[in-house]
């Protein structure tokens, strides 16, 4: 018996120091003082040139985190420095930590298959033109639906019918949005919209309420939105929208409910939709100045307009989160679906949704996950997302590292794309992989 606890003994010893050389190996073979210099001097530059008011970087392995920053300020009046705890609005990345990252959930339990029918789970779209399409398809975006659709625009009118937005500023189009100038007579219809609670009507900003018969035209909309090109690449948000639809027909619970069952296990709290529910806003980093729907700058409602109708939960955008919590899940994917020794997902499915089955036709996406044609930034393998808010983060599983930068380079406008012309985000994913 006392030789035998000597083995025991032994063998933990030999564990725990190969799971110490293993993490001591892997921080060695990333060499942090280079990374961070180049890390400081691009965001240096990035905050002197404007490319966004503030951001948070981490950068990591399946088992380690290398480097973890905080850069600039909330906004442009730099009264609040950025700090770890502030969350960022995600947008499209919402679409792979939220709706995709239940997908593999249901997929790994036997709940629901890529093959599933769209009009076979959500039957007020079992007679449309849109009834055959497959989970696979809507992950892939090779669903032929068009890119996006303003639901929005449609709450919108001006009583002479005037066009609610020109080319050209003028005394009756004052205020920029985006490229375009805003009728400054635009009138809500109030069948649909409130600008105080209503029983039972859906919140969608601090001031507006929407009545809930509006989504009967939204479905309409989508079910209309074929564009005949189904097995072609076409990114597009409303493919997540109607995944979302089917994973909350096929469980019975919300996507927020089903996003922070998965989050709990991995124990992350900086992480979740509507965030004004969950943390101050003080916490929450702001976007856009929105002079067109919203009259204000958006801090703790969801960016996106599409998500914003949809009361802030939404396949295809609404997510806050912290890099620390995204990190974490980062590390689950790189560890094949496994954290702290609980297997979140299963292995095959993570595999599953970070390959390329479509490479063949020349198109380079995972299921929900972008990916990249091989170039000099990115590997055959890399995957990840990005959100229009100037979010990114992506992973390398051939030397298990990961990059998360979240930014909101659209405050105060969405005009501001100089992160994009620099390629920032890509030079330093290329920087930490060399």
């Amino acid at each position: 018996m006392k030789n035998n606890g000597f083995k025991i003994i032994l063998v933990s010893f030999i564990f725990l120091g190969i799971k110490s050389y293993s993490q001591k190996n892997s921080k060695q073979s990333f060499d942090v003082k280079r990374n961070e210099v180049y890390i400081d001097s691009m965001m240096t530059n990035a905050l002197e040139k404007g490319f966004f008011p503030g951001a948070e970087i981490i950068v990591g392995s399946k088992d380690a985190v290398f480097i973890s920053k905080n850069y600039g300020f909330h906004d442009y009046s730099k009264k609040q420095p950025v700090k770890s705890d502030d969350v960022y609005d995600l947008a499209s990345m919402s679409k792979v930590l939220g709706a995709t990252l239940v997908t593999m959930r249901l997929v790994g339990e036997d709940k629901i298959k890529l093959t599933d029918k769209l009009g076979y789970v959500v039957p007020i779209y079992k007679d449309s033109a849109i009834s055959d399409l497959t989970v696979f398809e809507l992950l892939t975006h090779t669903s032929g639906l068009k890119a996006s659709i303003t639901f929005y625009q449609s709450l919108l009118s001006t009583a002479d019918g005037s066009p609610l937005l020109s080319k050209d500023k003028s005394d009756n189009y004052p205020d920029l949005f985006d490229t375009m100038y805003v009728n400054k007579n635009i009138v809500y219809d109030a069948n649909y919209l409130s600008f105080t609670p209503k029983e039972n009507w859906i919140q969608i900003y601090k001031n507006m309420w929407l009545n809930p018969e509006f989504y009967k035209t939204v479905y309409a909309q989508i079910s209309a939105a074929n564009t005949n090109t189904r097995g072609k690449y076409v990114y597009s948000d409303l493919n997540l929208l109607l995944v979302k639809q089917m994973i909350e027909a096929k469980t019975g619970k919300k996507l927020d409910q089903l996003t922070s069952e998965i989050y709990r296990e991995l124990g992350i709290s900086k992480i979740g939709y509507n965030p004004l529910k969950w943390t101050s806003e003080d916490n929450v980093m702001p976007t856009e100045l929105d002079n067109f729907f919203r009259k204000d700058t958006i801090k703790g409602y969801v960016h996106d307009e599409a998500a914003a109708i949809f009361g802030g939960v939404s396949g295809n955008a609404g997510l806050f989160a912290n890099a620390q919590s995204i990190s974490v899940i980062c590390q689950m994917l790189l560890n094949n679906g496994k954290y702290n020794g609980k297997q979140i997902l299963k292995a095959k499915v993570v595999k599953e949704f970070r390959d390329s089955p479509l490479t063949k036709e020349g198109i380079y996406r995972g299921l929900g996950f972008d990916k990249r044609k091989p170039d000099e930034f990115f590997k055959a393998n890399d995957f990840g997302h990005t959100g229009f808010t100037g979010t990114f983060f992506f992973m390398n599983p051939d030397n298990n590292r990961f990059l998360i930068i979240l930014t909101n380079r659209v405050n105060p406008t969405r005009t501001n794309r100089l992160m994009y012309k620099d390629d920032f985000s890509a030079k330093i994913w290329r920087q930490i992989n060399k």
